[in-house]
């Protein structure tokens, strides 16, 4: 290979030896000198060869070419290209074809100029520097020289002069040209940019539907326009005062003077009413020493009591909040604190059964606890969020005041004695309040800081009177009254087996073995309080759903004061129902009314010696079951 090379190198040599010969001999120069330049053109070696020029002997035709001298430039290059092979061409073709382009578009004006003098002049030079011709007769072997003569179009015959590499690059070039213009770039960029500006959305407003003025208009409210059926205009409404428009009023402090709100003064009834709480001041309940019947009589007493459309009444304005029932077995007396202030009595012996209703209001924010007294069941004990509990004595138709601050809010209370004369109640701050009803004025004893940061419920020991216990966030305390102190107070005992909040806690109504709360993980627990030591182990867990919900008090286990070893609870399963649990967990009876329990019973009492059962709803309702 390299071989033929050289020899093909020294036969251009010689080639251009004999034009140059040629040439001056044709022209008649006497300088004979010839002084060869080597140069790289495309990426290959040309010699140039530089001939003397003059232009005062200049004439117009006289520089040309030979005839003999191109017919030995085309002799040679056939006889190169027969001794080329394939493999050659190929090669040269993949080097010069990307080099040609590469260099086309810096030297494709001045060879387009350059043809286009030669085609007009009609193939002759024309020179418009003084300085000396510098005529390049390279041989550069590439790779389109087996097709140039073939590809060579008539158009381009006239470029006699150049080579048939740069005739196909002129015939390429014009092609190329000729395409684009077919194309019509200019003309399709300037339609596209029309048509986006046609396309941009122009911002239009929604146009307002014009107001028909003699048009009927829509129908409105007579009772808004504030006109009569006649179309007269209505006098202006007098304005509110500030006691009106207060939801909560804050009740006065002293004795309030009993008158039921949704009944006269001078009603008879209600005198009789009264009449008849003065003869009931003289019942006693003495529950500690009767012995518990068994689960199978006591279930037979459950299956009797049932429920009636004339045991049912609307008692309070707003949600029930707490409850008691009266002990007496003459009369059935039912007491209901409601979520606005309000204190109902209901007594079911009245027909109808509205005119046994009487609905009074001595505090001003949900009433969460309710007792009859233990020593006098003439008096009704209620105590409320508004920091006030108070005593209603029938016998004297007012509701005294107990103990009252108003820089706090209570939650639960319970009697520390017998008589009820000590009190221990339960701030919803954590704090706890000891008041002795026998000392002048409403202030209490002792201010006791416990160590729960709130406390929900609170109850006595029944025998030892000098334990209580407290249900905390989610814990539960049991403290000796003993002990306490005004600063912080650490528990005897402490349950901590609640994962979230703790609704109540209350211990067994005779003899306080037994410990029952509710938690907001759907769990009722039973505890074993019969030896208060540091401990008191949990012997129940019964699984009860106990999520109420925002509008709905929450469920508070209770015992039944007659069968200690039972509770009773509301429900959310459908049909609406009362649930009593044994302390074992067996489920012992399901209080099914129908039509006439149709809400949830939060809040449940049970009559301490009689098989009465009421419950109260969200919606100022007591559900009673009785024989």
């Amino acid at each position: 290979m390299s071989g033929s090379r050289a020899e093909a190198e020294q036969k251009g040599v010689s080639r251009q030896r004999l034009q140059v010969n040629e040439y001056k001999e044709n022209q008649n120069i006497a300088d004979t000198s010839l002084r060869p330049l080597q140069t790289t053109v495309l990426g290959k070696i040309a010699k140039v060869y530089l001939v003397p020029f003059s232009l005062s002997s200049y004439k117009t035709g006289q520089l040309k070419r030979p005839k003999s001298l191109l017919d030995k430039n085309s002799n040679n290059e056939v006889t190169c290209k027969k001794s080329k092979k394939a493999e050659i061409k190929e090669s040269c073709r993949r080097i010069l074809t990307p080099k040609m382009e590469a260099t086309s578009s810096k030297g494709e004006s001045t060879l387009q100029k350059s043809s286009l003098d030669v085609h007009a002049e009609s193939n002759k030079w024309q020179y418009k520097s003084p300085s000396d011709t510098v005529i390049l007769s390279a041989d550069t072997e590439s790779s389109q020289e087996g097709d140039s003569d073939e590809d060579t179009t008539s158009g381009l015959d006239d470029f006699s002069e150049l080579s048939p590499y740069e005739r196909k690059r002129l015939k390429n070039i014009s092609e190329n040209a000729n395409f684009f213009a077919s194309l019509q770039l200019s003309e399709s960029a300037a339609r596209l940019r029309e048509m986006i500006k046609k396309r941009q959305p122009s911002e239009s407003k929604r146009k307002k539907p014009k107001k028909k003025e003699n048009g009927t208009g829509c129908r409105r409210s007579m009772r808004l326009l504030k006109v009569d059926p006649s179309g007269v205009p209505l006098p202006a409404a007098p304005a509110q005062t500030a006691l009106e428009v207060d939801e909560n009023p804050l009740i006065p402090p002293g004795p309030l003077e009993m008158t039921p709100e949704n009944r006269d003064g001078d009603d008879e009834l209600f005198k009789g009413f009264l009449q008849t709480w003065a003869e009931l001041s003289k019942t006693r309940s003495k529950n500690t020493e009767k012995e518990l019947s068994s689960i199978k009589s006591y279930k037979v007493n459950l299956n009797g009591m049932v429920i009636s459309e004339d045991t049912v009444c609307k008692v309070t304005r707003g949600s029930i909040t707490s409850m008691a029932i009266h002990p007496s077995e003459m009369r059935t007396l039912v007491a209901a604190g409601a979520k606005y202030g309000q204190v109902g009595l209901w007594d079911l012996t009245h027909q109808p059964k509205e005119d046994g209703v009487y609905l009074f209001q001595p505090h001003s924010q949900p009433v969460s606890c309710l007792y009859f007294s233990p020593a006098n069941p003439a008096h009704l004990l209620s105590l409320s969020y508004d920091g006030t509990l108070r005593c209603g004595d029938f016998s004297r138709a007012v509701f005294e005041e107990v103990y009252r601050d108003e820089r706090r809010s209570f939650s639960s209370f319970d009697f520390l004695t017998e008589d009820a004369s000590t009190l221990i109640v339960g701030h919803w701050d954590g704090r706890m309040s000891l008041v002795d009803r026998r000392t002048p004025g409403t202030s209490c004893e002792k201010l006791i800081k416990s160590s729960l940061s709130k406390i929900r419920t609170v109850h006595v020991h029944p025998v030892h009177r000098q334990y209580f216990i407290t249900a905390g966030l989610r814990d539960i305390h049991i403290y000796d009254v003993r002990c306490l102190n005004p600063s912080r107070n650490q528990p005897l005992i402490s349950l901590t087996e609640h994962t979230k909040s703790i609704a109540s806690a209350y211990f067994s109504p005779l003899t306080g073995n037994r410990v029952v709360t509710t938690c907001a993980d759907c769990k009722l627990r039973i505890f074993d309080s019969s030896c208060i030591s540091s401990k008191i182990p949990l012997i129940t867990t019964i699984r009860h759903n106990t999520i109420t919900g925002r509008w709905l008090t929450r469920f508070q286990a209770v015992w039944d004061p007659k069968q200690e070893d039972c509770v009773i609870v509301g429900s959310m399963a459908h049909p609406r129902r009362v649930e009593i649990f044994h302390e074992t967990g067996k489920w012992v009876h399901s209080f099914l009314g129908g039509e006439c329990l149709a809400s949830v019973c939060s809040i449940n009492a049970m009559h301490p010696t009689q098989y009465i059962l009421a419950g109260g709803n969200s919606s100022g309702r007591v559900h009673v079951f009785m024989n």
